[in-house]
């Protein structure tokens, strides 16, 4: 069948990707619209399959509906990309199904209906149109029977905090300060066992190349895990808008307690894969001799 200019039209509207795109699934498909559009979104998983560099960049999104608050990770892998207004629709999209569905179930999310089809399909759609992995990382979200504060930081760091009293600001207070410092625990209580013990390894053999006596040793040791307890704890940190204030102090005077905080960094804990730029290039090189 003869591929006329009617029939790419047709098809990059229906998907916004290039006209070359659009003709080589329309000739691979004899000219069938609708299969020239799933091959392309089966191309498009396939591409993403093919990426070598793992997704890192992207979004970070807070949300609030009620007594219910998200936050949702959504990478790509470049910056450029992360501020496309197509992968940023996309992803304020998943953030909003997410919390209407009240759902941290990202598989879920992606089969849920979107504007045309589902947003497995929008996501590989937007693949094939931008040339990179994107994925929907994580979502988490916090319920409760108070208003739950959030805060996001120009898309790369996203806060929910819970409280037990219904108190807007200091809530956004506590969260944007959880942004900004970043504590590992709400009190030294609360601190990961398995943390402390690495970062007591640590110590004791700093203390051990001192050279002084055991007993001395033991003191010194005592006395760097409560500093550590103190610095990695919300409540003992000192307020990010008043250092003269703890956090501890501040939610006091609302006479208040943090419950629970979730806090998500843009591509934390991704292995990114580093290339030799002069062997890659050479690689390409060679390739094409082929």
């Amino acid at each position: 069948m003869a591929i006329n200019a009617q029939l790419v039209k047709e098809l990059r509207d229906k998907t916004g990707l290039g006209m070359m795109d659009c003709k080589k699934a329309l000739t691979a498909t004899n000219g069938d619209i609708e299969a020239a559009i799933q091959k392309m979104r089966e191309d498009g998983a396939l591409k993403a399959e093919k990426k070598q560099s793992q997704a890192a960049e992207g979004v970070v999104i807070t949300a609030s509906e009620g007594a219910t608050a998200i936050v949702v990770e959504v990478n790509c892998q470049t910056d450029f990309v992360a501020r496309d207004e197509h992968f940023l629709a996309f992803a304020k999209a998943l953030t909003q199904t997410a919390l209407s569905e009240k759902t941290e179930d990202t598989a879920a999310v992606l089969a849920a209906q979107a504007t045309d089809g589902t947003f497995e399909e929008w996501r590989l759609n937007l693949i094939s149109k931008l040339g990179e992995n994107i994925q929907l990382r994580r979502i988490k979200r916090l319920d409760s029977a108070q208003v739950v504060g959030h805060y996001c930081h120009r898309n790369r760091i996203g806060v929910l905090v819970e409280l037990d009293k219904d108190c807007d600001d200091l809530a956004r207070d506590v969260a944007l300060h959880i942004a900004a410092i970043n504590p590992q625990c709400i009190s030294g209580e609360d601190a990961d066992p398995e943390l402390l013990e690495k970062e007591k390894a640590i110590f004791i053999e700093q203390a051990k190349q001192s050279g002084k006596p055991d007993n001395i040793i033991e003191k010194m040791i005592e006395g760097r895990i409560k500093k550590y307890l103190k610095e990695i704890s919300l409540l003992d940190q000192a307020f990010i808008k008043d250092p003269d204030t703890t956090v501890g102090q501040l939610v006091a005077k609302s006479d208040a307690k943090v419950l629970q905080f979730v806090r998500f960094e843009l591509g934390e804990g991704i292995e990114i894969e580093t290339k030799d730029f002069a062997e890659e290039v050479k690689a390409q090189v060679e390739g094409s001799k082929t």
